[in-house]
Parts: C-alpha cells; sequence; structure tokens
C-alpha cells in the first residue's frame, strides 16, 4: 500500500494512493497516520479496508496539496557517512560503526511544500535519503528480526545548513533542523512493497541537473543493521523515522561546493516510492 496525507499545512487528514494512481480520503476510518496508529494494527486495519473498496472514501482532487506520510513522529534519527562514496567525499574516514544524529521534527513537510532558506543561512545543502517507518516499538532488537519491526519506507531530504553544521560549536543538530529541513514522501510505502530495501535507486536534481545517483547497495550498514543498531541506545515508538544516510554528490563535496540558492529547485527520487520536488525560497 501507498499510504498519504492531504489537506492543508498542519491540518492534514490521512488518505491511500491505490493501484490505478487516484488519491483516497481515508478520514472517515482513520484520524491520523501516527504512533497509535501504528502501535495499535492500522496498517492491518487499513488493508482490510482498501482491499474492501475504500467504503465510504471519498476520491480526491489530484491537486491536492499532499504533506508528510506521517503526523509529526516522536523522533527523527540520521544516519551519518553511510555511504563510502559520500564519507570519501567529505574527506573523512570511513566509520566503524554508524555515526547518528538528531534532527528536530519540526522540520518535517510535505514532499512538494517549499523550502526556506533561513536568514544568515549561506550554505544550504541536499542529501537524498531512504526513510525507514517504524511499525512497531524497538528496543534492543536483533538484525535477523529488524526489518519486522519496520512499517514502510519513503523519501526524505536532509537539508542542511552546512555552516551551522560544521563551523559552529556543538552537535549537527543545529544545522539540520530548521523548518521544512525535513520533506517526506511523496507517500509511505508499505514493506510488502519493498521486498529488499537494499536495492533501490535514488537520486537527487538540482535545477534539471543530476547531482546524485546512488543504489542503497552501496550503505556500509544496512537497514536491518541500523534499525538493530539505534534499538540499543534508545527505545523507537512506532511511527519514527530513521534517515539511513546519503550518496555522494552534495553540494558540500564539489570543488567548489555549489551550495543552494533562493529559486532552485530540488527534485528527489526513491525507486519504487517516489519522486519530491522542493522550490527554495527566502525566509520572510
Amino acid at each position: 500500500m501507498k499510504l498519504i496525507r492531504h489537506g492543508g499545512e498542519g491540518r492534514e487528514d490521512p488518505g491511500v494512493i491505490l493501484e490505478d494512481g487516484s488519491l483516497i480520503d481515508a478520514s472517515g476510518e482513520f484520524l491520523d497516520y501516527d504512533e497509535a496508529f501504528f502501535a495499535c494494527g492500522g496498517i492491518e486495519s487499513l488493508r482490510s479496508w482498501v482491499e474492501g473498496g475504500c467504503i465510504g472514501g471519498a476520491r480526491l482532487d489530484p491537486e491536492t496539496r499532499i504533506g508528510a506520510p506521517i503526523a509529526r513522529p516522536s523522533k527523527l534519527v540520521c544516519v551519518g557517512k553511510n555511504y563510502a562514496d559520500h564519507a570519501k567525499e567529505f574527506g573523512g574516514e570511513v566509520p566503524d560503526e554508524p555515526v547518528l544524529f538528531m534532527k528536530a521534527t519540526t522540520a518535517c513537510c510535505g514532499p512538494f511544500d517549499d523550502v526556506i532558506l533561513p536568514h544568515g543561512c549561506v550554505k544550504l545543502d541536499y542529501e537524498v535519503e531512504l526513510a525507514l517507518v517504524m511499525g512497531r516499538t524497538a528496543s534492543k532488537v536483533s538484525e535477523h528480526d529488524a526489518l519486522d519491526y519496520l512499517a514502510g519506507y519513503t523519501v526524505m531530504c536532509d537539508y542542511s545548513e552546512r555552516a551551522w553544521q560544521k563551523e559552529h560549536c556543538g552537535q549537527w543538530v543545529k544545522g539540520k533542523s530548521a523548518d521544512t529541513f525535513a520533506p517526506m514522501g511523496p507517500c509511505l510505502v508499505t514493506t510488502d512493497e519493498v521486498p529488499n530495501p537494499q536495492s533501490l535507486c535514488l537520486w537527487t536534481k538540482v535545477n534539471g541537473e543530476k547531482r546524485q545517483n546512488g543504489w542503497s547497495g552501496n550503505m556500509m550498514f544496512s537497514v536491518a543493521h541500523l534499525v538493530s543498531y539505534i534499538s540499543k541506545f534508545m527505545t523507537l515508538l512506532p511511527g519514527d523515522v530513521i534517515a539511513t544516510g546519503t550518496p555522494a554528490g552534495v553540494g558540500m563535496g564539489m570543488t567548489p561546493p555549489r551550495y543552494l540558492s533562493a529559486g532552485d529547485q530540488v527534485e528527489l527520487s526513491i525507486e519504487g516510492i517516489g519522486i519530491m520536488r522542493q522550490r527554495v525560497i527566502p525566509e520572510a
């Protein structure tokens, strides 16, 4: 299944995309795609509703706004330097174990929303990432069982202000967490539609120029390993998101660096999930 959330910002309702591409509202049956939905067997209930013909579900205008496919998660955990080519373009050594950092969940937004260039932001960068959405509470789970704890996958762009990330004291989080710096979508694809998360092509274009062109099989730490590893350090709740790292081709890694400016358009895609698109606009 492909889950969406639609409607005005902060007022999104749940929905689904059918196999023929139709957008169907599901708000008559489900409140939202949030922690309670995933924890209480929402995926199975939604599947039954869809297979039963989406009774009571209205067809949506194809032009309706699409929001992030899940309501604001309790945690947004990110993995840094998880592709060897990306680690090398940053001039660093390949890590012995996953590099973790957090991104504020207030950065989450829809897949086609504008990305706001904050006042004082001079090094805005992009990173296409396969994002994992937890379907069950996970604490100290084995790598063998880790994929069973996932609800599905989505696309995320980990926008970063590199000066705030790299040149200011403290952790990376301050360069990662501005509003609109974590667009997700265009849908959440359930795990049954992605039998092997290590076989997906992912790419980014800036103003039509392909900048990133990677393959999830080149992750140094697999999806299963990441879920297991992270669950050793924190309890992952249903609806939590893990961003799994990005391949080479980010603006900071180019010579000279090529950061984003107001007016730029960024397009990102992961095979089998879909395409997102954002326009960079200056903060009012």
